[in-house]
């Protein structure tokens, strides 16, 4: 007799008996054997779907498209590719793979244009114009003619070098050649290394040693050509000229990133960099082919050199003077703070990079000095005696100095860095009451020509002007910070340049 299998199933109502209902074995088995074949059939079904294309979403198979995209100004139209997404679905590997293609949404451009759009791509950075600042352009494009030029000039000066170590000469020893040629590199580079010693000097005077440097530059080639006139003095003038010029270089490197840092917007300050320097080096290129075309024609020395040079020099005085900087050093701070004392605006960062002197000689007489030494600022004890009580609040003392024409801010060894800013606005306040003295003197002596005195001034005499300049800058150096703020202006203590002499046991109560 077959085996039954019994099931209990609660009875209905409240009670809690049970009922069992006894089912043949077969009926058992055909019930797993079906539960068994529709599980199977669930498995399986993912492979018999039908292709990836015909599993798109209603509203995209209506127009075929999945998304829109744009790529340097270029925009394209990602859609279903229904007859690609059938073939590739005939073969198991391929299921599931990309069934889309990207359909360009304008005409290809002109030969032309994809030229240009090629050139661009390495002379400029991404996302220009929007990822520089407005002078980026001018300063770019003065440096690529500056660089035209310096190009030009090395055909001229290393054919000379050639020259005059004797290359082209069939008597020259080889070895003598490249000895004098070495030595002539070694000197160059220990010239380079004493140089990078300055350091420092490379933040606050940035234009001013850029464009001296370029000044080397030219002097160092002018040495050069001269070989040409003695070469039995090759090697002590070619050293000369390599030393002169890579001080220059060392100039030209330090105060290259600086630059680019101040056209950088954002974090591309890498992309802006890459971008200059390989228009430098177009620009290098292209000085260089032409100039071996026209030294085919044996032209002038004297002649190339002065159109050369000259070219040069203008093109790298106009670079200097496009870069706009955010930061006051000493000369853009002079800028601001005269400004503010004659109108009661402090200019604009065009405006103050337009204004600041770019070409200091160092024979040029400096009107302020800040952080001086002592002995330097006062001619007699009385004066900063006389001076000393004016100061008791403050954590600098400053004063003029007759003799030496100058006005001398002395810092306390407690000064901070807004003390030091407060004592470069002082400083300057008080050479303007001071410039203002001496016009006002001069004119009463031009009036009175024909009376004939001699008066040797003291600091003391100028004691009035100090007090007053006191009063002006407690009421207006707040007021020019804000302003010098609202313009964009970034002011720092080690951009001026203070001396490191300090007062000591000078301390404001």
């Amino acid at each position: 007799m077959a085996p039954v299998m019994g099931l209990k199933r609660p009875a209905a109502g409240a009670a809690v008996a049970a009922q069992t209902v006894t089912l043949p074995a077969s009926a058992v088995r055909d019930a797993v054997r079906a539960a068994v074949r529709e599980a199977e059939a669930t498995a399986q079904a993912p492979a018999a779907r039908v292709p990836a294309a015909a599993a798109v979403p209603a509203e995209i198979a209506r127009d075929g498209v999945l998304c829109l995209e744009e790529v340097d100004g270029r925009r394209w139209s990602y859609v279903v590719d229904a007859a690609g997404a059938s073939v590739k679905a005939k073969g198991r590997a391929s299921v599931g793979g990309p069934a889309f293609k990207a359909v360009p949404l304008q005409s290809p451009l002109p030969p032309v244009e994809e030229i240009m759009s090629f050139i661009r791509s390495y002379v400029v950075p991404e996302g220009f114009p929007h990822s520089v600042t407005p002078s980026y352009v001018p300063y770019m494009s003065w440096r690529a003619l500056k660089h035209f030029f310096g190009g030009a000039m090395g055909v001229f000066t290393t054919r000379t070098l050639l020259n005059s170590v004797g290359v082209s000469q069939s008597r020259a020893v080889p070895g003598a050649v490249a000895i004098n040629w070495i030595l002539k590199d070694g000197a160059g580079r220990v010239g380079k290394m004493l140089f990078a010693r300055q350091g420092k000097k490379f933040d606050y005077d940035l234009k001013q040693l850029r464009f001296s440097g370029d000044l080397l530059m030219e002097l160092g080639a002018g040495i050069e050509l001269a070989t040409a006139a003695f070469p039995q003095l090759f090697l002590p003038m070619a050293c000369i000229a390599n030393v002169v010029k890579n001080v220059a270089a060392v100039t030209s490197t330090s105060t290259r990133t600086p630059i680019y840092k101040a056209y950088a917007k954002g974090e591309n300050i890498g992309d802006v960099t890459a971008k200059g320097e390989s228009v430098g080096n177009i620009a290098d290129l292209l000085g260089t082919g032409l100039s071996i075309l026209i030294s085919k024609s044996n032209p002038s020395l004297v002649t190339s050199f002065a159109f050369l040079s000259c070219g040069y020099l203008l093109s790298s005085y106009h670079e200097v003077r496009s870069v706009v900087l955010n930061t006051l050093n000493r000369a853009r701070f002079t800028v601001a703070v005269d400004s503010f004392i004659k109108t009661g605006y402090v200019p604009t960062l065009k405006d103050g990079n337009s204004q600041e002197t770019v070409f200091n000689p160092p024979w040029r007489h400096e009107p302020v000095a800040i952080g001086s030494r002592f002995g330097e600022a006062f001619q007699e004890p009385a004066s900063f005696v006389a001076i000393k009580p004016l100061f008791e609040d403050e954590r600098y003392i400053v004063t003029y100095n007759p003799t030496k024409d100058k006005v001398y801010a002395l810092l306390k060894d407690q000064a901070k860095p807004d003390d030091i800013l407060k004592a470069a606005f002082h400083a300057h306040v008080l050479l303007h009451f001071i410039n203002a003295s001496h016009a006002n003197l001069n004119a009463r002596r031009r009036m009175n020509s024909n009376r004939s005195y001699q008066h040797n001034p003291v600091n003391m005499d100028f004691l009035p002007h100090i007090e007053e300049s006191c009063k002006i800058v407690m009421s207006s150096y707040g007021v020019f910070k804000k302003k010098a703020r609202e313009q964009g202006w970034i002011m720092s203590e080690s951009l001026l340049n203070p001396g490191r002499a300090r007062l000591c046991g000078i301390v404001p109560q």
